[in-house]
């Protein structure tokens, strides 16, 4: 016997997830972690696109998950090679001591 899961549960863990997100990257000041909160607010978008994938047994929410994780991905790679050329330079991760318009 197999108890499925409500969508509403799904729902109410991607909103966490974001909301979660969302809290960290406008608290936290280290570089680092604001990309990770960002990473974590993609992955509650997707959770919730395939919950109403299964919902409504289409296999485009799935698709729209693919094009968000290979955007995450992009990111990440760009997004880490700024980091270290930001490290490199200035020394620091802290968002506060990073002033790029000055030498």
């Amino acid at each position: 016997m197999s108890a499925t899961v409500p969508i509403s549960a799904y729902l109410v863990l991607a909103a966490v997830l974001f909301s979660i997100g969302v809290a960290s990257f406008l608290i936290k000041r280290n570089i680092i972690t604001i990309f990770m909160s960002i990473e974590l607010m993609l992955n509650a978008v997707n959770l919730t696109f395939v919950a109403f994938a299964h919902m409504w047994h289409q296999i485009t929410g799935q698709i729209f998950v693919f094009f968000v994780m290979v955007v995450a991905a992009a990111e990440a790679a760009v997004g880490l090679a700024i980091i270290i050329a930001i490290f490199r330079t200035r020394q620091t991760l802290n968002v506060d001591q990073i002033n790029l318009l000055k030498n």
